[in-house]
């Protein structure tokens, strides 16, 4: 404090903007966000699940579930699997990884609750 109450208001200026500029660039906690209830039409292709999915869960990264996703959508199309039964591993899939997801955001905030505890 006392170097800031030294300096001239120009100086003052640059080290605020600066520590502004800090202020932006630190890591960020993901929000917690629940996931959005998008009703199951009784009939869905295995495209509008996978579209209905992704608007329910937009806090997943698209590309973690995309290997799964598309090896599901193979299932279907290449293998003549019920649209039905490929929805509902989708429906698992995408919740098994909003689960992992919220793990990580848990433990995340638990490691700063520690850090702030113990001053690291």
């Amino acid at each position: 404090m006392k170097w800031f109450s030294a300096l001239d208001g120009e100086g003052r200026g640059q080290l605020l903007a600066f520590a502004e500029f800090l202020y932006g660039r630190r890591p960020r906690k993901p929000e917690v966000v629940e996931p959005r209830e998008i009703p199951r039409p009784t009939e869905e292709s295995v495209v509008k699940a996978i579209r209905r999915l992704s608007e329910s869960y937009p806090m997943l990264d698209r590309g973690k579930v995309l290997h799964e996703t598309s090896m599901l959508m193979s299932q279907h199309v290449m293998q003549g699997r019920p649209a039905v039964e490929v929805v509902d591993d989708l429906e698992l899939l995408f919740r098994r990884h909003y689960g992992e997801w919220r793990q990580s955001v848990d433990e995340a905030e638990g490691e700063d609750a520690a850090a702030e505890i113990t001053g690291g």
